[in-house]
């Protein structure tokens, strides 16, 4: 998948008059790239047009109008963007209540290393944080980024129709998804 170039943004006043269209068209096409795994843990699963969407909103908050900085905001986010032979996500745990989320994230130290992507008798770990580490010896971070590299035959298992899913494996959060026709479809789209 291509990254985003300063080009293909929208300049702050263009994204202003077509803001609230695209945003309701990304908002459709997120339906189907997140993926909740038990209760409280939520895989986002990034590409080009969620990335676009980022940036665009970052951009308008920040207005941010110089190219200097706006290939800054390109340079953090690109990598986000599969690259043909991954899956990128965000990994997100989730608990509405703070005193609950404050505990669990203290249970759940680790949970980052153990996201797996499962195709039949193969399992995938998540390459995890690849940015910078996001837990410490007292608690786990309630976001982290994730990478799932596909070997050539794994992407070739998967685009015969083979059916995947995706487990997490922590001692105190053990759960495993399979994923919707429509999720399937949409990260389909990711790989070359």
């Amino acid at each position: 998948m291509k990254k985003l170039r300063v080009e293909d943004l929208h300049s702050l006043e263009k994204y202003h008059e077509t803001r609230n269209v695209f945003r309701s068209d990304v908002m459709a096409h997120k339906k189907n790239r997140q993926l909740p795994i038990g209760p409280n843990a939520t895989l986002y699963f990034e590409d080009k047009l969620t990335i676009h969407y980022q940036i665009q909103e970052i951009l308008r908050i920040e207005k941010v109008f110089a190219r200097e900085c706006i290939e800054e905001e390109l340079a953090a986010y690109n990598p986000l963007i599969p690259d043909g032979s991954n899956f990128k996500a965000t990994f997100m745990i989730e608990y509405t209540n703070e005193a609950e989320r404050r505990e669990a994230l203290k249970a759940l130290i680790g949970i980052e290393d153990v996201v797996f992507l499962n195709v039949g008798e193969h399992k995938i770990a998540a390459i995890a944080d690849e940015d910078l580490k996001r837990e410490n010896e007292e608690k786990t971070s309630a976001v982290h980024f994730l990478r799932f590299e596909l070997p050539c035959e794994i992407t070739a298992f998967l685009k015969s129709g083979t059916a995947f899913s995706f487990s997490i494996e922590h001692t105190n959060y053990s759960y495993e998804k399979i994923l919707s026709a429509d999720t399937r479809d949409s990260l389909m789209r990711d790989l070359d």
